[in-house]
């Protein structure tokens, strides 16, 4: 259960702030069916978390299980420092869009992901727990449960919740799990 919990939560914050989350923001202010961005937001996740969860565990044999404690404390660490850097919406208006919500959405949330931290820290997750179908699973759920509520109150929640605090409070949860990781690692 440790990969299905440190999968959900780990992505789930990570997204505070992040660039899907103003993908989401933008598909909900374009299109009306929320039904078919949601959907098409799983299809894409499901399919690149999946691919960097096999890559991950590809990559895990050849990792000493001595430093895994070690690899994932300090992914939550890096992840930390990059929450705060903010990300800004480059998805401008896109020939995909013609394409209707769930053909949007699903593309448009699948290149998003392509090197985002979500992605490295699926790779990462996938790289320390074998079991790496709770790691896909985890990370798809961490990613619904940061992007739903902004596709159906994004604008919302945007006039009352700064991102920059969002983002500095996300960073300590952060730093505090990649320092209890490491430690409890050691133990």
């Amino acid at each position: 259960m440790d990969a299905l919990l440190y999968s959900f939560t780990g992505v789930a914050i990570a997204e505070i702030g992040d660039k899907t989350q103003l993908l989401s923001l933008f598909l909900a202010a374009r299109f009306r069916s929320r039904g078919a961005i949601i959907a098409g937001i799983l299809v894409a996740t499901l399919l690149n978390h999946a691919a960097s969860a096999w890559f991950g565990a590809w990559v895990a044999q050849f990792i000493p299980a001595t430093w895994h404690a070690w690899l994932l404390g300090g992914s939550f660490i890096a992840v930390a420092l990059w929450l705060l850097i903010p990300d800004k919406d480059d998805s401008g208006d896109s020939e995909v869009l013609k394409y209707g919500a769930f053909a949007a959405s699903c593309v448009l949330f699948f290149v998003a992901e392509i090197g985002d931290k979500t992605q490295i820290a699926t790779v990462l997750l996938a790289a320390v727990y074998p079991q790496t179908w709770l790691v896909i699973i985890g990370t798809t759920l961490g990613m619904l449960a940061a992007n739903v509520p902004v596709v159906y109150a994004g604008r919302w929640i945007l006039e009352r919740l700064p991102l920059a605090w969002a983002r500095m409070a996300a960073c300590a949860v952060f730093m505090l799990l990649g320092i209890v990781t490491i430690v409890a690692g050691q133990i």
